[in-house]
Order: structure tokens, then sequence, then C-alpha cells
């Protein structure tokens, strides 16, 4: 049996799924009486264990998304983490979302897990994650300590997965977007064509997208008018990854530190070395509101 900790005040209702990659099996917005779902939520009578794919939001450590399958070279030494997905050849997204992550403290409006990694390769660490409401927001915080031997090149995200991509309108200002090839690893970075430009408000590209954009300043919104809520993002972070697979009924907004294999980019861009001991952290706040 999985276990949901529920966390409620007048605004959110959050259901947090520890043993499921520490991840958020619901974000609902009580500000207009009935919840409406501000991320996609796992239906309560889901058969079986969830997987993080099912779930409302997940997060991503030690890296996010796709690093190259022959891994990344630091200090003179080459590192390859193994694949992780069925049918990726490409590790994805660190390992964290695949554990069960621990209970360390909880409240109703505040829960903090804790997951260990000692024996992980290459990515020794330990990480905390905390969740607490205040108010409209949901503040969600990240943290991962190097309990390695030898400095390496971390990186934090966020995976929401939000509802009806048909209706929502995206405000997210970006500089670039790095275009991928068949691997689904980036090329080129180049500058935003208009149909994924979303500097005031827009609908989604109905046709598809999936990659990362840069020169974000962390604020986002979305809004879905026939439903009457909005969410709005606040991260510490400078690049989002946005998925809106076509024809599916839900879509991904990612706040991210790096780029896809930002491992193999020159100068590793938002990746940061952290040394044995020391600490990453961020932080990502997300506020609903009705229209």
């Amino acid at each position: 049996m999985v276990e949901r900790i529920v966390m409620r005040n007048a605004s959110l209702l959050a259901e947090i799924v520890p043993q499921v990659g520490g991840g958020l099996a619901r974000l609902d917005w009580l500000g207009s009486g009935e919840p409406a779902p501000l991320l996609r939520a796992l239906p309560p009578d889901a058969p079986g264990a969830p997987t993080p794919s099912q779930l409302a939001c997940f997060p991503l450590l030690p890296w996010s998304n796709r690093m190259a399958p022959s891994g990344f070279a630091f200090e003179g030494r080459q590192y390859v983490p193994a694949p992780n997905r069925a049918g990726e050849p490409c590790p994805i997204h660190g390992d964290a979302w695949q554990q069960a992550w621990q209970v360390a403290e909880r409240s109703d409006t505040a829960v903090r897990l804790t997951l260990a990694r000692p024996g992980a390769t290459p990515f020794s660490y330990e990480a905390g994650l905390r969740y607490s409401l205040d108010g409209a927001a949901l503040l969600v915080e990240v943290e991962v300590r190097n309990t390695g031997a030898a400095a390496l090149p971390f990186g934090i995200g966020l995976h929401p997965w939000m509802p009806d991509p048909q209706g929502a309108r995206l405000e997210a200002c970006a500089d670039g977007v790095w275009s991928s090839g068949p691997d689904r690893l980036p090329l080129t970075r180049s500058d935003i064509p208009g149909n994924w430009r979303f500097d005031t408000p827009a609908a989604l590209p109905q046709d598809g997208v999936d990659h990362v954009f840069d020169g974000w300043p962390g604020q986002a919104r979305i809004a879905w008018p026939a439903r009457g809520v909005a969410l709005e993002l606040d991260a510490d972070m400078d690049y989002f990854i946005l998925y809106v697979p076509p024809g599916r009924d839900f879509f991904c907004f990612e706040p991210v530190d790096h780029p896809i294999n930002a491992h193999n980019l020159p100068g590793r861009p938002g990746l940061t070395v952290v040394a044995p001991g020391a600490t990453l952290r961020r932080r990502c706040a997300f506020r609903g509101s009705s229209l």
C-alpha cells in the first residue's frame, strides 16, 4: 500500500507519495469552492503501485532530463551513468525519482523527506525535499549534498505534469531554445520561433514541442480560462523544459537549473560543481488563483 500524505489549508490541497520518488500525487486549488486541479492528479483509486510518470510532480536530481549514453568527462575521468528507463538509451532524470524517500518530519501543512544514495554511481549523495503550504502557494525546496570522494557537476529540477493543454495559456519569457536531434539531445541554440514564444499569454503549440528554453527569469503563469483557475511558478532556476505531446491530455512545464545534456555542452551551463560535503539547493513556489 502506497502511503499518501495529505496537506491542506484554505487555498490548496496537496498529496505526497514519499515511496514513489518523493513525488506529488495532486495539487488542487480550493479557493473557488470545488477542488480544481492545478497539476494532473493521480486518481485515488489507481490500481497497483503508481509510477512517477503517473504523478503530478516529482524531483529531478542529481541532474535533469537526458544525458548522452557515453556519460561525461570531468577532471580527467569519464563517468557513465547506466540507462535507467526501459527503451531509453540515455540515462534520464538522475535516479532520485526512482527511489523510495523517507518521511523525516510532517505536519498538516509541511512534510520533509530525505533520501540517502551512498552507493550510487557516479553521484553519491544525500537529498532533502520539503513541501509546505503558505497561503495560496505550495513551496517545494530541494537540496542535494555530495557524499562522494570527488567534486562533480550536479543539477536539480522539478517535473510537474499539468492538465488540459488545449485550454491552457502559458506566459513564460525566455531568450533562446535548444533544438534536439533524433536522439533527443540538444544540437544547437537558436532564437525562439514565433509559435514557441510566450512573452505574453499564448496557447500551447498543438503540433507538439519537447525542448529546453534558456534565459528564463524564473517566473511563469499558466491560466485555464474555461476552468477559471491559474497557476504561477516562481523558481530560482534559469531554464525550463516545455513538453507538449500532440493529442494528449497533459503537458509539462519543468523548471530546471541546466539544459538537457548540460554535462556535455561547452562550459556545462547551469550545472554546479559540488565539492565533497557541500550542498546545492533550489526552490520553486506553485501559487494558485481564481480567474
